[in-house]
């Protein structure tokens, strides 16, 4: 950092974690989401391992990470997961992520967090879907099939699955941490609520789904940031 000329990162969050000195240096520049191709699709219909198929309007909540790990909050979706199966017998979610840990301490061989999530919470299997790491074209089709996208993450690098569903006209509800303010606008392009609070994700998840017209602006504005 005492050498360079000119610095680069994403987001004024990850700038923030620098020491102050620096920040003259650092220019934010995010590397860009292809708006082109990632844009909502309402006649997609996503086809699902047990032959299944989810479509547009249908009540289908996705939540999407690298890994499924705390870091992206999967522990407490998987919390409100369990209520949402308890509130909605229509409802299908959509989870997509590996078992793997790409932040933070990795578990013993064999451990992972889904296993201890699925010991831990009660749901109902034939509408909980884990597709695990799939083709770039099925995340699309996921993203354009949802009603409700949960992002969640600790204070740490932002997503580009976030942004990408906001290109893809997805309702996202975002944890209420700063990298996820710096885009999220409460109200305006998207909603946000208490990380650590299941039951506040489950009932705005129910707001949206109970209101889907109400929210539809909120969709175009996440797609036009």
């Amino acid at each position: 950092l005492d050498a360079c000329n000119f610095g680069i990162t994403p987001t004024r969050w990850q700038r923030s974690v620098f020491p102050g000195e620096y920040w003259p240096k650092l220019n934010v520049i995010h590397e860009g989401i292809d708006t082109d191709r990632v844009i909502p699709k309402p006649d997609t219909i996503l086809k699902l391992p047990n032959g299944e198929t989810l479509r547009a309007g249908s009540e289908v909540i996705t939540y999407v990470a690298r890994n499924l790990e705390p870091y992206r909050g999967f522990h407490m979706f998987m919390r409100t997961t369990a209520e949402i199966c308890r509130r909605r017998p229509r409802a299908h979610i959509v989870i997509v992520g590996g078992d793997d840990v790409s932040y933070g301490a990795r578990l013993p061989p064999g451990d992972n967090y889904r296993k201890r999530m699925l010991m831990e919470v009660e749901i109902d299997h034939s509408r909980v879907h884990f597709l695990g790491r799939i083709p770039y074209e099925d995340y699309l089709s996921v993203l354009q099939v949802s009603s409700a996208h949960v992002y969640l993450t600790v204070p740490f690098v932002l997503s580009w699955s976030m942004l990408e569903a906001m290109s893809a006209g997805c309702l996202v509800i975002g944890s209420d941490t700063p990298p996820v303010r710096e885009v999220i606008r409460h109200g305006e392009n998207g909603l946000l609520v208490d990380f650590f609070s299941p039951k506040s994700l489950a009932d705005t998840i129910d707001q949206v789904l109970d209101h889907p017209e109400h929210y539809q602006k909120m969709r175009q504005a996440g797609r036009e940031t």
